[in-house]
């Protein structure tokens, strides 16, 4: 994909989502570095119903350390992985009370040393709590990023690099999340939605899907 397609994907992209926004339910950066460990494997829904009735009885690292795995458990027990996701939770609290001052770390290596933190989940906080222009490659970007040609890799990692160094500056900051929502919703596993799809004119993918016909009317016959 040209450097001028790429602007135009991005900027298509802006137009139609200009104001795009993390998923998951969350108003500080601990209660975001929480979703996004218990999002693996699970999906944003999901998540959103359970931290509904977690956080308003737990959203501090003191509060989560002190009520232990067992009972987070409880909380939690409808995500996938529940219970090495309790076990990462509270060490990862424990953790930051006694390295961190309870504070979300901002910066890459400290977040990663954190349990049940990898490169994507600090990517996400690093960009959504703090403004660091990061991209986080989950399923959807790794899918978009090669199927539309904007940024092929082999890996996520690839992809993230690529993507760091192709996507014009003015769209860094909200970046994968466009690439997301768009995964998410119209250049879907399956079947994407190419018809409906507004980069689709800048999209690379040999094998669009065509547009639907239009339904034939049944003429009725009178009796």
């Amino acid at each position: 994909m040209t450097p001028a397609k790429r602007h135009e994907f991005f900027s298509r992209l802006k137009k139609a989502m200009p104001d795009p926004k993390s998923e998951l339910d969350h108003a500080t950066p601990f209660e975001l570095l929480v979703a996004v460990i218990l999002s693996a494997q699970a999906t944003d829904k999901g998540v959103n119903v359970a931290t509904a009735k977690l956080f308003p009885v737990a959203n501090t690292p003191k509060a989560l350390a002190a009520m232990g795995e067992e009972k987070l458990m409880e909380y939690i027990k409808t995500i996938g992985l529940f219970r090495m996701k309790a076990k990462n939770v509270v060490a990862m609290s424990k953790i930051l009370l006694e390295k961190h001052g309870g504070d979300v770390p901002r910066s890459r290596e400290a977040l990663e040393a954190l349990p049940g933190v990898g490169r994507k989940t600090a990517n996400v906080v690093l960009n959504v709590a703090f403004g660091e222009q990061t991209i986080a490659v989950d399923t959807h970007v790794f899918r978009v990023g090669n199927r539309t040609g904007l940024a092929p890799g082999k890996d996520v990692l690839e992809v993230e690099l690529k993507l760091l160094k192709v996507t014009p500056p003015e769209f860094l900051q909200h970046a994968h999340h466009w690439l997301i929502l768009h995964g998410r919703y119209t250049c879907l596993a399956r079947k994407p939605l190419c018809p409906q799809c507004v980069v689709r004119e800048q999209c690379e993918f040999k094998d669009k899907t065509p547009a639907e016909p239009p339904a034939k009317k049944t003429r009725r016959v009178g009796t």
